[in-house]
């Protein structure tokens, strides 16, 4: 089982120090990856409670994100060439991309060169998006609708321009003739993408073995959930002749380390999977890696934990807990 840290790059407060202390930490203990978060705003309703769907469109959770408007967080995309620069072994990602807020065309030269500038360590997370107040304030409400298509021709975007010094494609989202779009990827034949949502076992499986996708993305998955779901996609890529095992399993998990249990029974999203005591963190961790994921994304909560604290959480989560995870 690797380690991913989900930087709090979205929350009430965060600073640009903030930041550059758990990245350090990370690359430190040698962390696979460390990923930002997209989130372009909090709308206004928000705050009343009053959105179209709840956060992540996740029934457990209310019409309301978990940052104020207010708020003073920070954008994920352009973090990403700062942590190119900032690091020198942990892999790079934004998870996920919202792939209607950006044109698939520039998307993939501007991955290009951000893997240059990380000297080919940058992961590719892709998803459709789920706020309809985000797309009105990306100028992408025409496409909410048609958000999952719009996924599948950036993948195929992004791998023609990759893969070829001269591309055109004719599409539904983007219709260019042949061109150039500069350096190719370090990683050949590109960035290994990882998917999110899409919860749907034999369309994930589809795309899978369509793309050569590298891995998926889900979010506060319990060890039964990611079990339920592992199986479900495990079938469906057997009928294609792929193998589960080549596909990394990840979710997208808020970490604290508490002094007393918490009570961690399965309540879906809503679960305090990975909050908790050291053992009852390392109890969940050893369930994790039999139910099959690779990856944790720790993610630190949106309020009331203080950067300090989860640096020593971290700490302590590699000294202590892991190496009986990994001997389990």
């Amino acid at each position: 089982m690797k380690l991913a840290l989900y930087l709090p790059t979205f929350r009430n407060h965060v600073t640009v120090q903030e930041l550059a202390d758990l990245t350090d930490l990370a690359e430190e203990l040698d962390f696979d990856s460390v990923w930002t978060l997209d989130r372009i705003i909090v709308p206004e309703a928000s705050d009343r409670a009053e959105m179209k769907y709840p956060f992540g469109m996740m029934e457990q959770f209310p019409l309301q994100m978990p940052v104020m408007s207010k708020g003073k967080w920070f954008q994920g995309w352009p973090i990403l060439p700062w942590l190119a620069a900032r690091t020198e072994k942990v892999r790079i990602g934004m998870s996920i991309t919202d792939t209607p807020y950006r044109a698939p065309a520039v998307f993939a030269a501007e991955c290009a060169t951000i893997d240059h500038l990380s000297n080919g360590r940058l992961n590719v997370g892709v998803g459709a998006g789920w706020m309809p107040e985000e797309f009105d304030a990306a100028s992408a409400t025409h496409l909410f609708p048609r958000r999952h298509a719009h996924v599948r021709e950036t993948i195929e975007i992004c791998q023609g321009i990759w893969s070829n010094e001269i591309f055109e494609y004719h599409g539904e989202f983007a219709d260019f003739g042949p061109s150039g779009f500069g350096h190719q990827p370090v990683q050949k034949p590109g960035p290994p993408i990882w998917f999110s949502g899409l919860k749907d076992p034999k369309r994930s499986a589809n795309r899978v073995a369509k793309y050569g996708l590298k891995g998926w993305i889900g979010i506060q998955d319990t060890p039964r959930e990611l079990t339920e779901w592992r199986n479900a996609i495990a079938e469906e890529l057997d009928k294609l002749d792929k193998s589960i095992d080549d596909l990394e399993m990840s979710s997208m998990i808020w970490f604290t380390i508490t002094d007393e249990p918490t009570d961690q029974t399965d309540n879906r999203k809503v679960s305090n999977i990975l909050v908790g005591t050291a053992d009852q963190i390392t109890e969940m961790l050893i369930r994790y890696k039999e139910a099959g994921l690779t990856m944790p994304l720790l993610w630190p909560p949106f309020a009331d934990v203080p950067v300090s604290k989860t640096l020593e959480d971290l700490r302590q989560l590699h000294e202590e807990i892991m190496p009986k995870v990994h001997a389990a």
